[in-house]
């Protein structure tokens, strides 16, 4: 059987795929692959068919030319052989780009040269932005041949951080726009600051435990004995002053955009921190989560903290479980898990969730995590997602 294949290209209006397919129809082609695109008004679409015994080639021809300078638009069209028809691929994922001040043409051509190298074939893209700007675009990428993917993403991420674009790489498969549950860190992600430090400056301890935070969340000390330290360090203040504290602590730019939106959609979100669980629990109410994990300061019966943590810490390990467990609870796939977090204790649980996201992160984080937003706003993950920017909430 003969092959045709119908290449149209011309302004977009309503009722031309409508047109052709009837014609396809009327002349008893079969559809083998066919797709769509508009840029600017502008349509380009293509359309594979294959003759039967019913089809008058002439007839076809002839009833496609006249439609087609009917509907103003250019038509060509060649004939394909059957064995060059291909529609594998060893591999599909999908870029995602933002930068809310506009993507360079500079990062694209090297992004396009990158993946050219590797033999990746640019099947779609997608412009998400909501404006006029080029600031959010989907690049569909596929291979004929297996890739090492963590190689691919450490290349793509230090292209974009070169230019300061938030980056995502998913594989093109049905868990990439079916997430369900948002596990968040609390400290220098879901709010702007680190809490043990602030207590800290309350207690006169700011320096000391400055540096021991430092030192854990770039993963040159252990953890554990690290928050033991810290909280070893505000011995003696009080829950007027916690309390207090709670109101004052500023939320992460987007964050409540971000919860309002993905729980309007159906998703479960919630918090697992090694911070402690008066401000998470705080912090679990203002925002409506559904869950919120954490230490658990402890207090003496003057309701003074005592300078030590009650039961089993939430370490690096402890946070992985959590948040694998959450997932059980829910009947939730890890693979439509997105967890985001900044420090060292974070990246078990970011290696965990089918998307972890490794948000204005500490440098051990940045290398490790296969999603990154280091310059942009919370809501970039909205667009990683798949969300469109008319489904926000405010």
């Amino acid at each position: 059987m003969k092959n045709i294949l119908f290449k149209i290209s011309g302004f977009d209006k309503p009722g031309i795929t409508a047109t052709l397919t009837k014609l396809i129809d009327k002349h008893s082609l079969v559809i083998k692959d066919l797709g769509q695109s508009v840029t600017h008004g502008l349509l380009s679409l293509s359309i594979l068919t294959q003759f039967t015994n019913k089809t008058n080639e002439d007839e076809l021809i002839k009833d496609f030319l006249y439609e087609s300078k009917n509907l103003e638009i250019q038509l060509d069209y060649e004939f394909v052989e059957s064995k060059d028809i291909k529609r594998t691929f060893a591999e599909e994922f999908v870029i995602s780009c933002i930068n809310p001040k506009g993507l360079s043409s500079t990062f694209i051509k090297e992004i396009a040269d990158f993946c050219a190298s590797k033999f990746l074939n640019l099947l779609d893209i997608k412009n998400k932005s909501s404006s006029t700007d080029l600031t959010s675009l989907d690049l569909h990428f596929v291979c004929n041949d297996p890739i090492d993917i963590k190689e691919l993403k450490s290349n793509i991420l230090t292209i974009s951080r070169n230019h300061q674009v938030d980056l995502s790489i998913v594989e093109n498969n049905v868990f990439r726009y079916n997430k369900r549950l948002i596990i968040f860190d609390m400290d220098s992600t879901l709010i702007q600051t680190e809490v043990i430090e602030e207590l800290a400056k309350l207690a006169g301890s700011y320096e000391e435990v400055k540096k021991i935070t430092d030192q854990a969340m770039e993963g040159e000390i252990d953890f554990s004995e690290s928050l033991k330290r810290r909280v070893g360090t505000i011995k003696g203040l009080d829950k007027k002053q916690l309390e207090k504290l709670c109101s004052q602590i500023p939320l992460t730019e987007g964050i409540e955009e971000v919860i309002k939106t993905v729980k309007s959609l159906g998703f479960k979100v919630g918090i697992i921190s090694g911070g402690f669980t008066f401000f998470t629990d705080y912090f679990k109410n203002k925002l409506g989560l559904d869950y919120a994990f954490s230490n658990k300061l402890k207090f003496d019966s003057n309701d003074q903290l005592t300078g030590e943590v009650e039961g089993q810490i939430v370490d690096a390990e402890k946070k992985a479980i959590l948040l694998e467990l959450i997932a059980q609870q829910e009947s939730i796939s890890l693979d439509q898990v997105v967890a985001v977090g900044d420090g060292a204790n974070d990246l078990q649980m970011l290696a965990m969730a089918g998307m972890g996201i490794a948000f204005h992160a500490r440098k051990i984080v940045r290398e490790q995590a296969d999603h990154q937003m280091s310059h942009g706003p919370m809501t970039s993950i909205l667009h990683f997602l798949g969300i469109p920017e008319s489904y926000f909430k405010n």
